[in-house]
């Protein structure tokens, strides 16, 4: 047996309870959190969490390598939160990896800079480990996938004034992996398009009206 779901009164709960059916170790599985749960008021509407635990493949190195950094971290940050793997990832991308805990939101930071900064600092830390190896993605909460719905809105809105007004509009810096969603979002509009400008920390993306 590869994969198990279980549900109990916490995640952290759950997840013991399927590493004990697997036989496994925590850095042993990918971890993908079904339900985080609900207390509910006085047990009435609670309910359980629920999560899927899958063996990761002998090939899952750098996840599990992943994973001890990150979990190393948050304990010399002193932050409430566990680390797991979302997903081993292969030899073009990178594992990612969940955060989750009461501290969570601590690592998000402003616009993701603490969480981008984290990022950087575990692929740092990783490079002195080996040879070269795909970006490794840290998420916490589910905030990269919320963060790039709010992007795709953000640009179409912007999108839309420009191709109204013709005036060019820069969205304020960002990094490389949230300039992508943006300029993915905006690849077929048929009134505008994106350009990158600036550098490093300062580079942005600029909206501007198609010609012709």
């Amino acid at each position: 047996m590869d994969t198990v779901e279980m549900s109990a009164k916490t995640v952290e709960e759950a997840i013991e309870l399927a590493l004990k059916e697997l036989g496994a170790e925590r850095e042993e599985v990918a971890v993908e959190v079904i339900s985080q749960g609900r207390a509910g008021i006085f047990g009435i509407g609670s309910e359980p969490a629920r999560v899927r635990v899958t063996r990761l493949s002998p090939q899952a190195g750098l996840a599990s390598q992943a994973l001890e950094v990150v979990n190393h971290l948050l304990a010399r940050m002193d932050v409430s939160a566990i680390a797991t793997i979302r997903s081993s990832g292969d030899e073009e991308n990178g594992p990612i990896i969940d955060i989750q805990g009461e501290d969570s939101g601590l690592l998000i930071g402003r616009r993701g800079e603490t969480l981008h900064a984290l990022q950087f600092l575990v692929n740092l830390l990783l490079s002195h480990k080996g040879e070269p190896h795909p970006l490794v993605v840290l998420d916490v909460e589910q905030y990269r996938e919320r963060r790039a719905k709010s992007l795709q809105a953000l640009a179409w809105r912007v999108a839309e004034k420009v191709a109204a007004t013709g005036y060019s509009i820069a969205l304020e810096p960002m990094p490389a992996a949230e300039r992508r969603v943006v300029h993915l979002a905006l690849s077929d509009h048929p009134k505008v398009t994106t350009q990158s400008e600036g550098e490093g920390p300062h580079r942005k993306i600029t909206i501007v009206p198609r010609q012709g």
